[in-house]
């Protein structure tokens, strides 16, 4: 079962042979969805030279995470998670192919690309909370850290390996861009096909399919962390990390990018900070650590996107993307763990649901809200007689992260949060009162 070479603090989960399984499928995965997002978003912003284009096709991808997961969450506790994980990975594999042999083709076009991006939306949205409840099953308690840092790592750390994998064919071709990603997902099905453990929540059979289907819901506005903790990471998500539709024009406009290798290489810079974050994380064991961690990181996830906005040259935004990404996958990587280990492995599934419709939908919502805003002339702003211009994307970088800054700041107010801060991550259920 265990395999030595592995065995560290930093990389201790990956001894175990399922978790392995589902770790390299999961790389896979991520690889895929995070080339799909640059190769679409550029795609998109090819054939219109539109930021509100690219951000509603992304709203589209990510808007499903509002309207799946329940389902999903429902099915992860009430069939098998591996066969389910199996299931939805052979329709991103379905869309892929549909969507490279449309653009072989010569036949794509706009509603072509946001029909698809809803359907691949849909599916990795489905994944979220099946791949949440799979995890705690194919490690020990002791572990749950680290293997849900590594699990992390697939997810942030992919966008460096989807970006960078498929950069030359951005400008070779990119239709060979999405035949790629259909073979990172080939990849992701076999493996999830090869996990051997059987898991599945609980269902009540007292109870009815819609009771059960909700139950998560009752669950986490019941546990006053629940509470807290979905709460910062919807803030989280939607004021720090909703800037995917803005960064084709940002490269374009303000860089001067005139293929999509700079618009890549922004989104590989933010998966390379990821990586180095999550991994770094994966190290930690103490309590205490792990609360100043949460508080400090939440602090740099909202500086950072206004380092980004003040970047001169594209060193320096290359420089700004991998400290986004360090804190982002960090404060996230945090968060679902907190998730995880005060959550009953019977509702994992409907609980990873409701907290997957929670920062779904904030993240399509102001995905759309940047992207149509970035099109908008009075927020461009003019500093030193002229000498300094800023553009409406970076205003909305700003605005977003001063927010968070500020909502940090005020959850010191909260008693839960103020314990998590400063003695760590709670270990055990039971509702306290703010």
């Amino acid at each position: 079962m265990l395999l030595n070479p592995t065995n560290n603090r930093f990389l201790s989960a990956l001894q175990f042979r399922d978790f392995r399984v589902l770790w390299i499928g999961s790389i896979a995965a991520g690889a895929a969805a995070w080339a799909l997002i640059v190769a679409r978003g550029w795609l998109v912003w090819d054939m219109s030279h539109s930021s509100l284009d690219v951000a509603i096709v992304t709203f589209l991808a990510m808007i499903p995470r509002v309207i799946i997961p329940p389902f999903s969450g429902y099915l992860a506790d009430r069939f098998e998670r591996r066969k389910v994980m199996a299931g939805l990975f052979s329709l991103n594999l379905g869309h892929n192919l549909i969507l490279a042999m449309l653009i072989f083709a010569g036949d794509i076009q706009m509603w072509h690309l946001m029909t698809m991006a809803f359907i691949d939306g849909s599916a990795r949205s489905a994944q979220m909370p099946v791949g949440q409840a799979l995890v705690p099953n194919l490690v020990p308690r002791d572990r749950l850290l680290n293997a849900v840092a590594l699990n992390q790592a697939t997810m942030h750390g992919s966008r460096l390996i989807g970006p960078l994998a498929i950069l030359p064919l951005l400008i070779l071709g990119i239709e060979w861009a999405f035949l790629l990603c259909s073979g990172f997902y080939l990849i992701s099905l076999i493996q999830s096909l090869r996990i051997q453990s059987t898991s599945t929540g609980n269902m009540d059979k007292e109870r009815g399919f819609f009771s059960n289907l909700v139950e998560g819901v009752p669950y986490v506005y019941r546990d006053a962390r629940l509470r807290v903790i979905v709460l910062m990471a919807f803030l989280h998500c939607g004021f720090t990390m909703s800037f995917e539709s803005i960064l084709p024009v940002l490269s374009v406009k303000k860089f001067g990018a005139v293929e999509g290798s700079d618009f890549s290489l922004m989104m590989m810079s933010i998966g390379a900070g990821a990586l180095i974050s999550v991994i770094a994380l994966s190290g930690v064991r103490q309590e205490s650590t792990k609360g100043k961690m949460f508080l400090n990181l939440g602090l740099l996830s909202g500086l950072a996107p206004i380092i980004l906005a003040l970047s001169i040259n594209m060193p320096m935004a290359i420089a700004a993307a991998i400290l986004m990404g360090a804190a982002q996958a960090g404060y996230m990587t945090l968060t679902h763990t907190m998730i995880q280990l005060v959550t009953e492995d019977n509702v994992r599934g409907r609980v990873g649901a409701v907290y997957s419709v929670h920062i779904g939908g904030i993240m399509a919502s102001m995905n759309l809200a940047n992207g149509a805003l970035a099109e908008i002339s009075f927020l461009e702003l003019s500093f030193w007689d002229g000498l300094r211009n800023v553009m409406p994307a970076d205003t909305m970088l700003t605005a977003g992260g001063l927010l968070f800054v500020f909502s940090v700041f005020a959850s010191w107010s909260f008693a839960t949060l103020r314990t998590i801060y400063q003695t760590g991550i709670p270990i055990t259920r039971g509702a306290e009162a703010d």
